[in-house]
């Protein structure tokens, strides 16, 4: 397997080029393909370099939390580049913005540098990565969220039958490729269905799905042979 590609992204171009050197340093894993201060050289850094993850800071040069802001227009403009979101300390609104805003991980400058780079690889991996308490901020929001309509008023579905059975899985923890496998499509196929999925639902990625839940039809496979799986979050 290559290197993964990552752009950077931090409030000072001195902090950018620390992270991209520590990374590039660490045992050959990471292509660090671009480094960026601003919302908008994220934005274009991912245009031009299409990474596979994107590190982005919470403060940038462009205000306090600006990456919140450079989260979901990287999301709007290249919604396959995973994001993890790196966080001064670990806060509840935070926490959930970052999901909320699309990214697949969120990461506290508290913890080491070793786990920072465990959160990118499995992030690539397709995996959602949170520290126990960050997971625990989540656990709490899916007791607290309001169920998401899956039907239109008149009571027919939103999802086509396919839709539905990805939502089903993505529920249950799988990630595009194992959603791939028990449907039999491609991965690009799978991507292309959840971003229709979110945009019909009014949800900003898969982690939000998860919390807000579903009234999408169970497909065939679940009816017939239940099988219970977990909600895949590596701990920290």
């Amino acid at each position: 397997m290559g290197s993964v590609t990552v752009l950077v992204s931090d409030a000072s171009l001195m902090g950018c080029q620390l992270l991209a050197d520590a990374l590039r340093k660490s045992d050959q894993r990471f292509d660090v393909v671009a480094c960026a201060i601003n919302s908008r050289q994220i934005v274009e850094a991912a245009g031009e370099h299409e990474p596979d993850v994107a590190v982005i800071s919470l403060n940038l040069k462009d205000g306090p939390f600006a990456g919140l802001k450079a989260l979901r227009e990287l999301r709007g403009s290249h919604p396959t580049v995973c994001s993890v979101m790196l966080l001064e300390q670990c806060e509840r609104g935070l926490v959930v913005d970052s999901f909320r805003g699309g990214a697949r991980g969120v990461f506290c400058r508290t913890a080491s540098f070793e786990a920072l780079c465990k959160c990118i690889e499995r992030v690539h991996q397709g995996q959602i990565w949170a520290s126990s308490t960050e997971l625990q901020i989540i656990l709490t929001a899916f007791a607290n969220a309001v169920p998401l309509r899956a039907t239109t008023r008149q009571g027919e579905s939103l999802l086509t039958r396919r839709e539905g059975q990805v939502v089903n899985l993505v529920a249950q923890g799988l990630t595009n490729r194992e959603i791939s496998r028990e449907l039999n499509l491609s991965e690009h196929t799978v991507k292309n269905y959840l971003f229709r999925i979110f945009d019909k639902l009014g949800v900003s990625g898969r982690v939000e799905l998860v919390i807000h839940g579903t009234t999408a039809p169970p497909s065939p496979r679940q009816e017939s042979s239940p099988r219970p799986r977990t909600f895949k979050a590596r701990v920290a």
